[in-house]
């Protein structure tokens, strides 16, 4: 028990807490603007892997890494456009289409995979992103080495969070979006496109979920292999619940969620193996429905959200 405790205040514990949970804010906050602004977007597992991939494979064909971040994101707003004109303008079922760009764009992914290197039985590596510590802060105990001895892409996913929050709440884009997703006929009323905002929303969101899987090939590892992206994306669409679609709430569920998957991983380390290790495993994803069963209760949901709009509609 003492141990248990112990690695609660250890600075490799918080380090490996804030690296799980990158990828986990980038994916987060693009699910929160889709669904701010009244989409729900089930793609975003295949995004995510869409992603990983084409970050991957740009730095792996001579691209550098910054280059990489932006072809993972232009593949994820050109899956987001496919899904925004399917369910936006022509108002399919959110639902249907969310599932159906997961399984294109994963399928996709393997075949252009196996396509472009069919001889190869292990994942090339490239050389990632590597630790960027920020002089002065990173010398702070714990929280230095956690927070400020970290990659580029990691400092980058908390800025997207200020960055997602100060436009939403801040801006008149920001107000555009949240109206879209709330009273999409009072959008209409100001003489603003329902149709053109959404569209642009789920664009902007699948971006930073394509940079969210790319943050693990570029940045967690340093290969691209098949399952890598293991359900993050489901995970994602829960913590925006969590966070009562605000991104600061959002962001404090992936660190939790992040914390309780590394506090797994060392638990197992030090249980001997006497508790069968499926055990830690489901850990994370138990207290996480638990979390979610508390908090989403008393959440408010933009109204408007998975209900399509039709110019003139009231």
């Amino acid at each position: 028990m003492e141990q248990a405790i112990e690695i609660l205040f250890t600075a490799s514990f918080w380090v490996a807490a804030i690296r799980i949970a990158s990828p986990l804010i980038f994916a987060t906050m693009g699910e929160l603007i889709c669904e701010r602004a009244g989409v729900l977007n089930l793609g975003i597992e295949g995004i995510m892997t869409v992603g990983a991939f084409a970050g991957w494979f740009t730095v792996y064909s001579g691209g550098d890494l910054w280059t990489g971040v932006l072809i993972a994101a232009l593949a994820g707003a050109m899956f987001g456009l496919l899904h925004a004109t399917l369910t936006v303008p022509l108002g399919l079922s959110q639902h249907v289409v969310g599932i159906g760009i997961t399984l294109l764009a994963t399928s996709l992914t393997y075949f252009t995979y196996r396509l472009a290197l069919p001889q190869v039985t292990t994942p090339p590596k490239i050389e990632p992103f590597q630790p960027l510590p920020i002089p002065g802060l990173s010398k702070i105990p714990i929280l230095g080495e956690a927070l400020f001895s970290q990659t580029p892409l990691t400092y980058l996913a908390f800025a997207t969070v200020a960055i997602v929050a100060w436009v939403l709440y801040r801006t008149p884009i920001g107000l555009a979006v949240r109206a879209a997703g709330e009273n999409p006929s009072a959008v209409e009323a100001q003489g603003i496109s329902v149709t053109g905002i959404r569209m642009g929303a789920v664009m902007v969101g699948s971006a930073l979920m394509a940079v969210g899987g790319a943050f693990l090939t570029m940045s967690a590892f340093n290969s691209f292999f098949f399952e890598m992206i293991n359900g993050r994306g489901w995970i994602c669409i829960a913590l925006v619940v969590f966070g009562s679609w605000r991104p600061g709430k959002a962001l404090l569920g992936a660190i939790l969620f992040a914390a309780f998957d590394a506090y797994q991983v060392r638990l197992q380390q030090i249980s001997g193996g006497v508790v069968p290790y499926q055990v830690f495993l489901m850990m994370p994803y138990a207290l996480s429905i638990l979390a979610l069963i508390l908090v989403a209760r008393r959440a408010t949901y933009p109204k408007a959200l998975m209900i399509p709009y039709q110019k003139g509609e009231r």
